[in-house]
């Protein structure tokens, strides 16, 4: 099994995407032959060559060095902006479920470590039976879990990580990001207090923050962090 993580968020809009950018991107400049996998991308646009293209999918592939194509990036796009298995159903299409598992494996023979993103949550459906987390707990890969950086977010968090621990028989997890999604001007009193909290209440630690639209305030080995 190729060492990596499954980027997932406490919801959406967290910037998931951005962190994986990020994590690509410098294992990339290492010298480290990255995958990068999003099983289904809603909210695409149209190429005009019956084609479609995914803003996140296009992302990660262009952090990781542009490796194979962005179609084995993201195998299933979809038009509409909600929940992929209803975007598929918008189309007269469903999520094709075993291309959701079988899309890894191109990426499981031609990497060197793998990230793999979620849609929206653990428990945000991506097919009509499954969940983001059966696709976590499947594939096996420890959780980097995306918070946005904003009031409320504790009990985000918490709600995660418990969801993380209670789904089959756990899902592991490497640790939290902190990404501040609004410049420190917001009016938002939370934002500098919220990091301190999470990591006094939660037990994963706390790898890294974001600033807003900055990089990681530190340097993670990624490699070694996912070696059991």
């Amino acid at each position: 099994m190729i060492p990596g993580i499954f980027v997932t968020g406490t919801d959406t809009e967290v910037g998931k995407t951005y962190v994986s950018a990020l994590i690509a991107k410098k294992l990339h400049a290492q010298g480290v032959n990255v995958g990068v996998y999003k099983p289904a991308a809603s909210g695409c646009i149209d190429n005009g060559d019956g084609t479609l293209f995914s803003e996140d999918a296009d992302t990660l592939w262009n952090a990781a060095g542009k490796p194979a194509t962005v179609g084995h990036v993201c195998p299933q796009m979809f038009r509409a902006a909600v929940a992929p298995h209803i975007s598929a159903k918008a189309e007269d299409k469903e999520i094709n479920r075993e291309l959701l598992i079988r899309g890894l494996e191109y990426w499981n023979q031609n990497s060197d470590f793998i990230i793999v993103e979620g849609a929206g949550g653990l428990m945000s459906p991506i097919s009509d039976d499954d969940f983001v987390a059966d696709l976590a707990y499947k594939f096996g890969f420890p959780l980097v879990i995306v918070v946005a950086n904003k009031l409320g977010c504790i009990n985000q968090t918490l709600q995660t990580l418990i969801t993380a621990a209670s789904y089959e028989d756990g899902i592991p997890i490497a640790g939290i990001i902190l990404n501040n999604v609004s410049p420190v001007d917001s009016e938002d009193q939370s934002l500098a207090l919220n990091p301190a909290e999470i990591e006094r209440v939660c037990v994963p630690p706390v790898l890294a923050t974001v600033d807003y639209q900055q990089g990681l305030n530190r340097d993670i080995d990624w490699l070694q962090l996912v070696q059991p």
